[in-house]
């Protein structure tokens, strides 16, 4: 019922937006990470130094498997290099570990926008699993009020990918200005690639935001559909 044709039409544009974006990420982290910091610290030295210069002596370093697999944990206060980032000395490295800083400095500071993303997780991780079961229901039992519901609760996946596009590109700016304040970025090449990086970071969730809103549609249009006929 759900994935047919239509539903192809909808998400093909979603799928070659993820498909380049994937390819501009990693393209970028390559070749960025082939360039050396003048500073000639590793993504694991870097984030330890910007810890103490940013006074986040809460936050932790520990090192993690997979590739561009990078996060920071709020509730643990840990942030997670992955190995590639943590023992590398190039400019990429350095991006990747100031971008996740800033994040954990969002957290010391309880910043809005951060709260906001994480209040909405539980409404997200019940409407991504109850959403499309009412709409299924809804529209098999012909009941168009119980599939607009379901509609409703599948849109908080959109709204959380719309509420991360501000954290994401704060944490961005906050991770340049760590880094230049710093002095671990100081030539214009380096702060070039710093900035190819982030942005081409993010860019997928952008791409993330538009994969949302696309499906979001195309169950707004079946629901819609079915009430017109």
């Amino acid at each position: 019922m759900f994935y047919n044709f239509d539903y192809m039409i909808f998400m093909i544009p979603a799928f070659v937006l993820m498909m380049i974006t994937s390819w501009y990420v990693k393209s970028a982290y390559k070749k960025w990470s082939r360039v050396a910091s003048s500073s000639q610290m590793t993504g694991l030295q870097a984030a330890q130094r910007l810890i103490s210069a940013g006074g986040l002596f809460g936050v932790k370093v520990e090192e993690i498997g997979g590739n561009l697999s990078d996060n920071y944990d709020p509730r643990t206060k840990v942030l997670h290099l992955s190995k590639g980032v943590a023992e590398t000395a190039s400019v990429a490295s350095l991006a990747v570990s100031a971008h996740e800083l800033g994040h954990a400095m969002q957290d010391s500071e309880d910043y809005l926008p951060l709260r906001f993303r994480a209040a909405l997780v539980p409404m997200v991780n019940i409407g991504s699993y109850l959403g499309w079961i009412l709409i299924m229901i809804g529209l098999f039992l012909n009941y168009t009020n119980l599939a607009w519901i379901g509609v409703f609760a599948f849109a908080g996946g959109a709204v959380f990918a719309l509420a991360t596009l501000p954290v994401e590109m704060n944490a961005s700016n906050r991770a340049r200005k760590l880094l230049a304040d710093s002095g671990l970025i100081t030539s214009p090449q380096e702060m070039r690639g710093v900035g190819t990086v982030l942005n081409a970071a993010a860019l997928t969730y952008v791409a993330a935001l538009a994969t949302a809103l696309l499906q979001l549609l195309y169950f707004v249009n079946l629901v819609g559909g079915r009430r017109r006929n």
